[in-house]
This record gives structure tokens, C-alpha cells and sequence, in this order.
């Protein structure tokens, strides 16, 4: 009997192990990149391996970058999971790309106090840094918006949601909160919370893309968070524009340093780790590279102002480059795209200091006259040890030197070195009147 109970007893456990569900979750804040698009697409393949129920996407983004979002809006499609965007928490908003991220989803949800919208597509100039004209300008901007119209309202229609809004999102800039939302059919729930938002979520029947349908079981599921790596976080942080700027200006900086000061070894290091950082963050941003080559004629300048006396004007040329060339460096209209006017100011301040200070002192020691060694004898004042009568001794640093002299020299008398020969270490000296 207590055989049958225990086999039976077994038998409910390993039941309620085979039934334990289990959903994925990660969280994107802030700006959709290449990072993000890595993030997102890693964690679908984690969640298809690990057979979970769902995965959910909990979403806080103005918006970002437009070929990322096309690659997450691709994983999405291809999933095997079902994937919730989860707009929260409370405060947030899915801008811009985010908008076509939640309509992919097959289960799109927010948070209370959250809105959504704006997802106007905006470029800016040329990486060449010209400005197209109106006419180009007007033909190019209707392009991209009639395709970003029919791509989301491809999306719209395939998951049920307002399509006529969506458009508006894109045409108007349209915004709206989450019961707006909701009553637009542009969301399926309302969730204050990741729990409910299970509860909200369980039996619903998803139609994925890849050619089946899956029933939700989540009612009760663990939720296992899967945050970014160490990699991704710091690729993410040096993905801003702001921190992309500054590792690329103190890479300059630090290689310049250690070329005009060499062996000093730290500032080169610095600047090679900097510099590198700083090209791959360039790579994963709007670059113009018409705002790149001022930042280095900029440099230029500053290094000319050292060697050339201009009064200034190389100096006032190589700030205005360097401005301009940070304001075009990125060309995005967005503000999270582009650098801020705080670092600018405190670059160009930090710039015009350090060529001033740092660089035109390391040249200034080079040019300096060597005071130390046979050489740095040259040119000292001493004193006769011994009579000069064409040769004697001398004592100059506090040593003594044979010393042979055109003049006769009382002992005691002062002298000055114009001569060594280095050969026979014999100074050659004259009385100083």
C-alpha cells in the first residue's frame, strides 16, 4: 500500500514538472540600435530552445533606428514563440520604431499612464553633409513614409489591430495613451502589471507566422528575466552619440599626446582603447561624414596654431570647425540621435585647453635647451680652479674639468663654456668680463 502511494505520489510530481510553464521576459530601455536588435533576436532564439510559452518584450523607447527595427520586426515574424510587447512600466512609451515593434507583436499590451505614437520617419542630411533639394527632399521623404505606411499596415492587418491609426502615426505623428488605445483596438490589454498581464493573456490562441497556432498556458507560469550581457550593456552605453563623441575625441586626443610626447605610454593606450570604442560606437549611428572630416581638419588647426603664430585665427578657425563638425556628425533630426549642445561646449572648451596647455607644452620641453648630460655643459658659467694659461682646471656643476682657454684665467675667475670635446673630455672655455 505504501508502495502504491509512493509511485503514485511520483507519478503527480513528475505530471506537475511536465506542466510547469515557463515565459521568457526581457526589457528594452531605451534607443532601438544594432544592440538592441541583437538583444531582442538572441532572446527569441533562447525562448524557441527552452520550448517557453511566450516571450515577453517589456518596452520603454522613443524610437530609434530604422533598419533595426525592420531586423526585430523580421525575428518577430519568424518566431516560433509568441512574442508580447509589454509597453510599461508606467511612464513609458513606445515612439517612433517602438510603434512598429508593438504591432508585430502577437500580443501587444501597455501599462496604465503610457502612450504611444509618433512614428513620423525623419532623415537627415547626406553623408556627404549636402542638402538635397526641395523637390528631392519632398520626393525622398514621400517614399519612406509610403513605405513605412505599408509596412505596418501589412502588420495591422495580420494581427487584427486599427490600421487607419497606425497610418496616422506615420502621416500625423499621431499619439495616444493606453485606454485610447485600447478602445482603438491599436492594443489587446491593459496590464498594471506583469502578473495580470499572464492572467490577461492565458488561453488566448495566437496565429504565428511561421504556419501554426499555439493556446497560451500562463496562468501561474514562472517568469524567468533574461537581462543583456556584460557586452551588450557596454556596447548599449557607448552606442549613445554623447558617449560615442567624447571616446572619439579623447582617442584623438590621447594618440596626438603620445606622438608629441613619446614614452609617455598612458596617454596612447588610453587614446587607442578610446579611439577603437569610439569607431565601433560610429558604426552603430547615423554618421556624416562630412562632420567627421571637420572634426579632423579641427585638430588640424589647433596643431598648426602651436607651430605657426597666426594671433588666433587658426585657433578661432579650428573652433568653429569643430563645432560645426559635431553639430553634423550625426545626422539625425531625432535629439537622442544626435550630440548634445552641453557636451559640444564642454568638448570645444576641453579642446582649445588641451592644444594650448598640454600639447604646446610637450613641445615647448622639446624645444627647450637639454640641461643635463656633456650637452647641457654648454653655455653654464663656471670658475678656475686651476690657472688657465691655455690649459687648467675648471669647476663647473661642482666638478672639475681639464679646460683649455685662447685667454689666460686667474684661479677664481669666472668662465664660460662655448665648447667639449668629447673625445679627450676637455672644455673649451673663455673668461667671462
Amino acid at each position: 500500500m505504501k508502495r502504491l502511494i509512493f509511485i503514485f505520489s511520483l507519478i503527480l510530481l513528475s505530471s506537475s514538472l511536465v506542466m510547469a510553464k515557463v515565459v521568457h521576459r526581457i526589457i528594452i530601455e531605451g534607443v532601438i540600435n544594432p544592440v538592441a536588435t541583437e538583444y531582442i533576436t538572441h532572446s527569441i532564439e533562447l525562448a524557441e530552445q527552452a520550448e517557453a510559452e511566450a516571450l515577453i518584450i517589456q518596452m520603454d523607447t522613443p524610437g530609434g533606428l530604422m533598419e533595426s527595427m525592420h531586423k526585430i520586426v523580421k525575428a518577430i515574424q519568424a518566431s516560433q514563440v509568441p512574442v508580447i510587447v509589454y509597453v510599461a512600466p508606467s511612464g513609458s512609451r513606445a515612439g517612433s520604431a517602438g510603434v512598429f515593434i508593438t504591432y508585430a507583436a502577437h500580443i501587444a499590451a501597455m501599462a496604465p499612464s503610457t502612450n504611444i505614437g509618433s512614428a513620423h520617419p525623419v532623415f537627415g542630411s547626406s553623408p556627404t553633409g549636402a542638402q538635397p533639394d526641395t523637390s528631392t527632399t519632398s520626393t525622398l521623404m514621400e517614399k519612406v513614409v509610403n513605405d513605412a505606411v505599408a509596412k505596418i499596415r501589412s502588420l495591422a492587418e495580420k494581427r487584427g489591430r486599427n490600421a487607419d491609426w497606425a497610418e496616422q502615426a506615420i502621416t500625423e505623428s499621431a499619439n495616444i495613451t493606453e485606454k485610447k488605445a485600447l478602445q482603438l483596438h491599436v492594443i489587446d490589454f491593459i496590464a498594471p502589471s506583469l502578473d495580470s498581464l499572464l492572467t490577461l493573456v492565458n488561453g488566448r490562441k495566437v496565429e504565428l507566422d511561421v504556419g501554426f497556432s499555439k493556446t497560451l498556458h500562463t496562468a501561474n507560469a514562472e517568469v524567468i528575466t533574461y537581462e543583456m550581457s556584460w557586452r551588450q550593456r557596454l556596447l548599449d552605453i557607448i552606442s549613445n552619440p554623447n558617449v560615442a563623441y567624447i571616446l572619439l575625441m579623447l582617442g584623438i586626443y590621447g594618440i596626438l599626446f603620445e606622438l608629441y610626447n613619446p614614452g609617455s605610454i598612458l596617454p596612447g593606450v588610453v587614446g587607442g582603447i578610446c579611439l577603437i570604442l569610439g569607431l565601433y560606437a560610429l558604426q552603430t549611428l547615423p554618421v556624416n561624414y562630412a562632420g567627421f572630416a571637420l572634426i579632423i581638419f579641427a585638430v588640424i588647426l589647433f596643431l598648426l596654431e602651436i607651430k605657426i603664430p597666426s594671433y588666433g585665427l587658426l585657433t578661432i578657425g579650428g573652433v568653429i570647425s569643430l563645432i560645426m563638425g559635431s553639430v553634423m556628425l550625426f545626422e539625425s533630426p531625432l535629439p537622442f540621435l544626435r550630440v548634445s549642445w552641453q557636451v559640444i561646449t564642454f568638448v570645444v572648451i576641453l579642446s582649445v585647453l588641451f592644444f594650448v596647455f598640454a600639447i604646446g607644452m610637450a613641445i615647448r620641453v622639446h624645444r627647450k635647451k637639454p640641461t643635463t648630460g656633456d650637452v647641457g655643459l654648454i653655455g653654464e658659467v663656471g670658475e678656475v680652479f686651476k690657472a688657465l694659461n691655455l690649459e687648467g682646471t675648471v669647476k663647473v656643476h661642482g666638478e672639475f674639468w681639464k679646460a683649455i682657454s685662447d685667454e689666460p684665467c686667474k684661479k677664481g675667475q669666472k668662465i664660460k663654456v662655448i665648447d667639449i670635446d668629447r673625445d679627450n673630455l676637455v672644455l673649451k672655455v673663455k673668461p667671462v668680463k
